[in-house]
């Protein structure tokens, strides 16, 4: 009986630990329209933002989304640009303190900035992009 009851503990025990070592953490959420340079967040590596575009006019859309450093403002690159209405995951390893940078026009966008595990990030694949012929 003794021995059921701790194959059970430590059955629990280990799954609880596991699944916390598998979850994605929401550091931050951001939602809006026009241009905007989000509030300071802090994350450690590896982590994603999540995108995601919605308005009534695709194709006369436009949305760019950077990432700065924070509290410098400095330019560290392009993580998204479209015109339609799309998603997309970027994946950092790098850790820190950043802003994100948004310019859009006629888009109402959400962003996510979720914190991952090791195995998570390796789950990520970047999506080949399509060459223009």
């Amino acid at each position: 009986m003794n021995r059921v009851i701790f194959g059970l503990i430590v059955f629990v025990t280990s799954s609880c630990i596991a699944s916390n070592a598998m979850s994605k953490e929401l550091i931050r959420e951001f939602k809006g329209t026009g241009n905007r340079t989000t509030a300071e967040f802090e994350v450690k590596a590896p982590w994603i933002v999540d995108w995601r575009t919605n308005g009534d006019y695709p194709g006369s859309m436009a949305m760019q989304l950077s990432l700065v450093r924070s509290p410098s403002g400095e330019f560290l690159g392009k993580i998204a640009t479209t015109k339609w209405v799309d998603n997309g995951v970027k994946l950092f390893n790098e850790s820190g303190r950043y802003r994100l940078q948004v310019n859009s026009s006629l888009v109402r966008w959400t962003l996510r900035v979720e914190q991952l595990s090791r195995v998570e990030a390796e789950g990520y694949t970047p999506k080949k992009k399509k060459r223009l012929q």
